[in-house]
């Protein structure tokens, strides 16, 4: 646990003039690898993505009081549901869908100020949430492979490209070393140092096209998506269904970021200023990239690993780094560049990321000691990974379905509550989180 003599800069200090700045670079560097890669997975504005994400930040902070040092960027948990989405109703309905996803983390923070945590422990335990975050993942596995290996992977007829699949192979590689063998900045910001170094290679093998570089503006205003004015929002229960079982899933991720933060920072933040206020201050930053045409955002764990090496937890220095976000996403330059990128260095990257979401889950019911020796946790798991990966759905009407990652989540939640056994077997996401409590109380 960090000591008081640890600290550099606690959570209320302000920086040095001279340091602030590059202290919220460095956290910017480190969350936009993954916060940029996200819109060009799913054909959303870089742009926005990067204001949506520090207007989320600055709302986070807000709702949260300025007690709780933690950055958001775009989820990845939201890509397949938001590619649904769009294929079901296009952009206005994953906008729409979002928005929904960001008033259920309202509704369930009102619950857990009301109730406290022990009904959500009950409905997302260990042996739920661990496969269904391996769901997102693995749903998304085909994805980035497409991306490696196809000269356009978005094309009627795929067409398989050995310039695309050595590309991507670099640009993995590049990421996995400095992940592995790095240390200090180029060891925090591995995503970013394989797109890079993948880029760089490409522009070599000819993939890169610099001309819309060169022809965009300096500042130019992002393709905002704004309700009304671009899109007429409707209300659709499949694409609630298809959006909103991920929001309550990645509540638990949420959670244990809470968690880690509170070990690093050496403060309670679980119990000040309290689990459903960092909740609601997600689901508000969710439903501000909704409003404004971004994908979904969430606490992410490369900034909290910025805040373990560094010991520098000063909030101020995460709102500068959501003030830059911001101004990034008005340079044309900027999103022009990110645009260039080809798909087959997205792809390599992707590659590692979409592992490493699937082995989160997988680790999950590894640090909670989930038994799979018992049938009970075997069957859970096993069916939430059919059904999830294999993409099976349920009809439920007209235009209402319930598909992939959302059904296997439900299906997961179901069979918890009914199959006997349920306390001795599934693990508590919450037991941790009260020891986390206890330590650093």
């Amino acid at each position: 646990m960090t000591t008081k003599q640890d600290i550099v800069l606690d959570v209320h200090e302000v920086p040095p003039a001279r340091k602030w700045l590059t202290l919220s670079l460095q956290h910017l560097f480190a969350m936009f690898g993954a916060t940029v890669l996200v819109p060009f997975l799913v054909d959303l504005s870089p742009g926005v993505a990067l204001v949506s994400s520090g207007l989320g930040t600055l709302a986070y902070i807000i709702i949260t009081r300025g007690q709780i040092p933690a950055y958001l960027g775009s989820s990845f948990a939201f890509i397949a549901p938001i590619i649904a989405a769009k294929q079901f109703g296009g952009p206005g309905a994953a906008m729409m869908g979002s928005f929904m996803a960001g008033i259920v983390y309202g509704l369930v923070a009102l619950l857990i100020s009301k109730l406290g945590v022990k009904w959500l422990s009950t409905i997302l335990p260990p042996v739920v949430v661990g496969p269904v975050i391996m769901v997102i993942g693995l749903g998304l596995a085909g994805t980035a492979v497409n991306m490696a290996m196809y000269a356009d992977p978005y094309a009627d007829t795929l067409v398989y490209s050995s310039k695309h699949i050595l590309v991507a192979l670099a640009t993995l590689l590049i990421t996995i070393i400095c992940s592995v063998y790095f240390k200090g900045f180029l060891g925090m910001v591995p995503i970013l140092a394989g797109i890079t170094g993948g880029y760089i290679i490409a522009i070599f093998a000819g993939l890169v096209d610099f001309q819309p570089v060169l022809d965009a503006p300096l500042f130019k205003m992002p393709d905002f998506f704004i309700p009304f004015v671009d899109y007429t929002p409707s209300f659709s229960w499949s694409i609630m269904s298809i959006m909103v079982p991920v929001a309550v899933v990645t509540m638990a991720e949420h959670t244990g970021h809470q968690m880690v933060l509170s070990k690093v920072v050496g403060r309670n933040f679980i119990e000040k200023p309290g689990l459903h206020k960092s909740i609601l201050g997600d689901g508000a930053a969710t439903v501000i990239a909704s409003i404004i045409g971004g994908p979904p955002v969430t606490t992410y764990g490369e900034n909290i690993g910025v805040l373990a090496i560094t010991k520098v937890y000063s909030v101020y220095v995460i709102g500068g780094t959501a003030v830059l976000a911001v101004v990034f996403g008005f340079i044309g330059k900027i999103t022009a560049l990110i645009s260039s990128i080809p798909t087959a260095v997205m792809g390599g990257v992707s590659i590692l990321l979409f592992g490493i979401i699937a082995s989160s889950g997988l680790r999950m019911l590894i640090d909670y000691k989930v038994d799979l020796g018992k049938n009970r946790n075997l069957i859970i798991s096993s069916v939430i990974l059919v059904i999830g990966v294999g993409g099976a759905y349920v009809e439920l009407g007209e235009n209402v379905s319930l598909s992939g990652m959302a059904l296997a989540a439900i299906i997961g939640v179901v069979l918890n509550l009914v199959l006997p056994g349920r306390e001795e077997t599934s693990g508590n996401l919450f037991e941790e989180q009260k020891q986390a409590n206890d330590e650093v109380a």
